[in-house]
């Protein structure tokens, strides 16, 4: 039984492809292993941004914690949680001004926490989570995997590093792009994301 949990960001909704792929690939899975999939769609409910009671009270003694700062620890704990509990990461987000939704940096920014999914030591920075699978789907109007856009590309090598830096490294990105090119390229890319995950679900057989 493999445990997913499928994160979406976009605010585009059902429309979003970012968001179609990625519930296929959870869907997938589970129909293969019978496994329970989590949903946080963040684009339908996004999570607050980080404030001072969650930078305040991660450090603070819990017995000292304000209802404030217990509230703010509370969310990021949950978050870790699904984490934790997750043998499969699925996440889905469209390119925003060239780099992630905020919905999703504000997720990012609950789990990356010191002590508890990172540390450092003599040697540098250590990721605590677990070793597990993560699919990064992107969507994308413009090609930015190759050509001359590429360098404009501020997300994928970003949320790469982030989740390498808490410990999950096994990560494959599947990409839809160049959909608002032209009807005929939109077709194009989605077939061509289909195939992809396709191969990547057999991989995973």
């Amino acid at each position: 039984m493999t445990n997913i949990l499928l994160i979406t960001s976009s605010p585009r909704g059902p429309q979003s492809l970012s968001t179609r792929f990625a519930r296929d690939i959870a869907e997938s899975l589970s129909a293969r292993s019978g496994g329970a999939i989590i949903e946080r769609d963040l684009g339908a409910v996004p999570l607050p941004h980080v404030t001072a009671a969650y930078i305040d009270g991660r450090i603070a003694p819990p017995e000292a914690r304000t209802p404030e700062q217990i509230e703010a620890v509370d969310l990021a704990q949950s978050l870790v949680d699904e984490i934790q509990a997750a043998d499969v990461i699925v996440i889905g987000w469209g390119m925003i001004n060239f780099g992630p939704p905020t919905q999703l940096k504000a997720w990012f920014d609950y789990i990356t926490w010191p002590g508890v999914t990172f540390r450092y030591d003599a040697t540098g920075p250590m990721g605590l989570l677990p070793s597990k699978k993560v699919y990064l789907v992107t969507a994308t109007g413009g090609v930015f995997s190759e050509g001359r856009n590429a360098p404009f590309d501020f997300q994928t090598g970003y949320l790469t590093h982030l989740l390498g830096f808490i410990g999950l490294r096994d990560i494959e990105v599947i990409r839809v792009e160049g959909t608002l090119m032209s009807p005929d390229r939109a077709m194009a890319a989605i077939a061509s994301t289909e195939a992809t995950i396709r191969a990547a679900l057999e991989r995973a057989a």
